[in-house]
């Protein structure tokens, strides 16, 4: 069962990349939530408003932690943008058998260049 639900989670990140909004959409339940830093339990149709953006910023996800217990899978990855922005982020998948329940995102440290960029509140 682990192993599927990395597959589901690696499918994910290649959707994203793709700009496949239905295929990501498919992956969520009906039920599905998005916490943040930004967003508090947002449901599915606020998160697609909200956060959904055309994924060709993005060079390259490096997925480089799935560990999964249960119905529940912690993601480590790396984002590398266009740009030369990175940043590494940490997010919590609560699955309801071969869908995605929620996510819990985590935020990293963002660099630019392989320069640590400071967070400005």
């Amino acid at each position: 069962m682990s192993a599927d639900k990395a597959g589901i989670i690696r499918d994910l990140f290649a959707a994203y990349l793709r700009n496949d909004r239905k295929a990501v959409e498919d992956a969520f339940t009906d039920d599905f939530t998005f916490t943040s830093p930004f967003d508090d339990g947002i449901d599915k149709v606020t998160y697609f408003a909200r956060c959904w953006r055309v994924a060709d910023w993005i060079a390259q996800h490096d997925l480089e932690r799935i560990a999964v217990d249960g119905d529940v899978a912690f993601v480590t990855y790396r984002c590398l943008a266009k740009d030369g922005k990175s940043f590494r982020n940490t997010e919590v998948f609560g699955f309801d058998g071969d869908l995605i329940r929620s996510i819990d995102v985590y935020f990293g440290a963002t660099y630019r260049n392989g320069v640590f960029q400071k967070k400005v509140s």
